[in-house]
């Protein structure tokens, strides 16, 4: 199955539904789709070919989602790129992918953005601009105009060249600890983690999936296909930065599932909820980051009826396990259980499988283990290797985990985190979630900080307006409930901590 028969088989099959609330406006899968044959046959008439890579620089919209579709109508690929990025990281991707169109904004062509874009990237053959006119814009033959498309172009279904095996997308990792790499997706890889996402959430064509999330992320990406792919609806914001107005969207869109990272639901978590109708809330979801078990614990005892699935996942595979909410109480700290159609494993060092309670690396097998990274032999074969059968490959995370008896997972730090402090390892985690446990602290990032005689110190780096801790206080709770080794040396308060666009903390900035 190829990723635009999602769309295309909710227009044919229920036409009149609405698939996405946008904008302050309401948009119906026949919509969808005549917008998005329109689109693509502009994009295929404009020079985009079989294959060719196309960058779509929007915030989330209605334009956003009608481009993926459009650009795999095309058989083309999508390039989904975070409105956030600076121009120079914008152009180092574009000739990385060596993108043969861009879809963006006004906005960004008075920016300057444009003028890089042709300036600095000879691979561009055709370019559209969307969103509300700039007053003083001039005239850009250059650009094609989002809104002409719907009048200049047929909405026929462009006829398919593409099989499940082509390229559906290129996603650029966030880069919490370096620079982003482009992740190539095949359909049949989208297809199987979409089907994979709807079957443990038990998603249905009734559920109303509010998304915050970035589409450029992986996270973010997913709640749009897991929609389309049930024939659900949509309510796509652009952020989170108004959470009030977010709460109100999805009181009055009797929101059924809504997906967060750990930075939103602390956010959640210090506001009084009340004056917002939530009952039909059906299901939370976490990724990206490890939610600390303090906030897993506080979140259930804020939507009592709704199911809090913790889940795992990395873009080179975009999903990996999830923990069943009825497992909650008894494994709080547990990331879960293979996916559907998922097997996973750790090993040590020496690339030997390990037991219950060894910590090692997490190393996934399934048919959304992704192509590679484009453009970069040498770090795809760093982390995409042979598996046990021949001609297959699996993909080693880069996540270190151990197992309990049962066959549950826990996260135990990213390679790149671990400390090694006066001998010991150190996962930065299990100091974060006893710095969350300090009753006012919003966001917490462990790191180590060189130091002559013990290898590492330990630093926290702490959010916490207005609750009045101090280094004193934080480092005596820190003791009552860790080893010595494990207590920060240092602690220092920020009013913010920084993140990537998806939302992580990014600890390469905090080094």
């Amino acid at each position: 199955m190829q990723v635009q028969e999602f769309l295309q088989r909710c227009a044919d099959n229920r036409p009149t539904k609405v698939a996405l609330i946008c904008g302050g406006q309401r948009y119906t899968y026949a919509q969808l789709e005549d917008t998005a044959n329109r689109l693509a046959n502009a994009l295929r008439e404009k020079g985009v070919r079989r294959g060719d890579r196309v960058a779509i620089y929007l915030n989330n919209s209605l334009e956003a989602v009608v481009s993926v579709f459009a650009v795999l109508k095309a058989d083309a690929v999508f390039v989904m790129i975070n409105r956030n990025t600076k121009p120079d990281k914008l152009v180092s991707i574009l000739n990385n992918c060596q993108s043969a169109a861009v879809i963006t904004d006004y906005r960004a062509i008075g920016q300057g953005i444009g003028d890089r874009i042709w300036g600095d990237v000879g691979s561009v053959r055709c370019s559209i601009v969307c969103g509300e006119k700039l007053a003083r814009r001039a005239e850009d033959s250059r650009w094609i105009e989002f809104e002409r498309i719907e009048a200049d172009f047929p909405a026929e279904r462009p006829r398919q060249e593409n099989i499940d095996l082509d390229l559906a997308c290129l996603i650029y990792t966030s880069g919490t600890t370096g620079e982003s790499k482009g992740v190539m997706c095949g359909h049949s890889n989208v297809a199987f983690v979409t089907n994979s996402i709807v079957t443990y959430l038990k998603n249905v064509e009734s559920d109303v999936i509010l998304n915050v999330l970035p589409l450029s992320f992986s996270y973010g990406l997913y709640q749009l296909m897991a929609v389309f792919h049930v024939g659900a609806t949509l309510v796509l914001e652009e952020s989170f930065a108004y959470p009030a107005m977010v709460l109100q969207k999805m009181s009055d869109e009797r929101v059924t599932g809504f997906a967060g990272v750990p930075t939103i639901y602390s956010t959640l978590l210090g506001m009084d909820l009340g004056q917002w109708d939530l009952s039909a809330l059906r299901y939370l979801t976490n990724a990206a980051a490890a939610l600390p078990v303090n906030h897993v614990k506080r979140l259930k005892q804020k939507f009592p009826a709704a199911a809090l699935y913790l889940m795992h996942g990395l873009t080179e595979v975009a999903r990996t396990m999830y923990l069943p909410p009825e497992q909650l109480d008894a494994r709080p700290a547990s990331a879960g259980i293979p996916m559907p159609g998922t097997e996973l494993w750790i090993e040590d060092e020496g690339g030997r499988r390990v037991g219950p309670g060894v910590i090692g690396e997490l190393v996934v097998r399934g048919r959304h283990v992704m192509r590679g990274y484009w453009m970069a032999p040498e770090l795809s074969s760093q982390r995409f290797r042979p598996g046990p059968l021949p001609g297959e490959q699996v993909c080693y995370s880069g996540d270190l985990f151990r197992t309990d008896e049962e066959g549950f997972f826990y996260f135990v730090s990213r390679k790149d985190d671990i400390i090694k402090s006066r001998g010991e390892k150190v996962a930065p985690r299990e100091v974060e979630n006893v710095l969350y446990a300090i009753k006012g602290v919003q966001e917490a990032a462990v790191i180590g900080v060189p130091d002559a005689a013990i290898g590492q110190a330990i630093k926290a780096f702490i959010v916490a307006p207005g609750a009045g801790l101090t280094s004193a206080v934080v480092i005596a709770h820190c003791k009552a409930h860790l080893e010595e080794f494990m207590v920060p040396r240092f602690v220092e308060f920020r009013d913010e901590l920084p993140k990537t666009g998806s939302g992580k903390i990014r600890k390469v900035d905090l080094r």
